[in-house]
């Protein structure tokens, strides 16, 4: 159906909208980290009258945001290799095999996310304190406990998004690789995940993502040493001051890495949403 010249128009308004809607900030977030503190707390401007990096230097000293950065990209990215690896085998299995409690596993693993996160906070927490009273395994307060934590939150969809995935490949190519000899796990891992980049890259964005911008469970269960990006950017807000400066700068910096790989990955991730989403 050819598109009319007002639909063209009222499209070419909505995205100006919609363009205007996400630069405006992200060019106040740039501005107000090139203008000394007393420029951004006095009265607004649009440009900076006495531009800056002072900001980009001591943004590193006010907080430890360099041990915050670690502990996020460590948290982060182990918790996004466990939650894939798991997922894999997971949903290999219930896209191939028929079994006893199947259906049962999928409902439950889809169920879990009907659930606010807020609801498990509790439970996990005295799980962690108790566990590290009785066997001296410190979970609560530490990365460990962390990763576990975000791994229960994007495990389940990573499991129910690949099991879609892993459906839409063939399964002539699965018996295939059986006729030439393969066993189920070499069929997994040379004709199933070669086919699956798109869908594995997909769930491996989504559970870094997760674990990354991830707030109230990050402020409950670190302390000052496993603290996280998302909760450590509070520290730029004090008793007497707030650096506005600073957190615009700190925000910019940690920004760029996962913007930057997630453009990278864009065509995969787009391309695994579609595929499991239409199954």
């Amino acid at each position: 159906m050819r598109e009319t010249a007002t639909e063209r128009w009222a499209r070419r308004i909505v995205l100006t909208l919609l363009a205007i809607f996400v630069l405006v900030p992200l060019y106040v977030m740039v501005s107000s980290a090139v203008k000394p503190l007393q420029d951004v707390q006095n009265a607004f401007t649009w440009w900076p009258r006495r531009p800056t990096l002072q900001a980009f230097v001591d943004m590193w000293s006010t907080v430890p945001l360099g041990r915050y950065l670690v502990n996020s990209l460590v948290v982060s990215s182990v918790a996004a290799v466990f939650s894939v690896t798991v997922a894999i085998f997971a949903a290999f299995a219930v896209s191939r095999y028929r079994f006893r409690g199947r259906g049962l596993f999928s409902v439950t693993v889809l169920s879990t996310q009907m659930f606010p996160g807020i609801l498990f906070l509790l439970p996990l927490f005295l799980i962690y304190v108790n566990l590290g009273n009785a066997t001296g395994i410190q979970l609560y307060a530490s990365r460990t406990g962390l990763i576990i934590t975000y791994l229960t939150f994007s495990l389940p969809f990573s499991i129910w998004m690949l099991v879609g995935y892993f459906d839409s490949i063939p399964r002539g190519l699965d018996e295939a690789a059986q006729v030439d000899g393969a066993g189920p796990m070499r069929t997994l891992f040379q004709v199933v995940l070669p086919a699956a980049v798109p869908g594995v890259v997909a769930v491996t964005v989504y559970a870094f993502m997760t674990a990354w911008g991830e707030v109230l469970f990050a402020s409950v269960m670190t302390n000052e040493d496993s603290r996280t990006l998302a909760v450590g950017l509070q520290g730029y807000s004090t008793q007497f001051n707030v650096y506005w400066n600073q957190i615009m700068a700190a925000s910019l910096v940690v920004s760029v890495p996962v913007v930057a790989g997630f453009l990278a990955l864009q065509r995969y991730f787009v391309a695994g949403l579609t595929a499991g989403a239409v199954k």
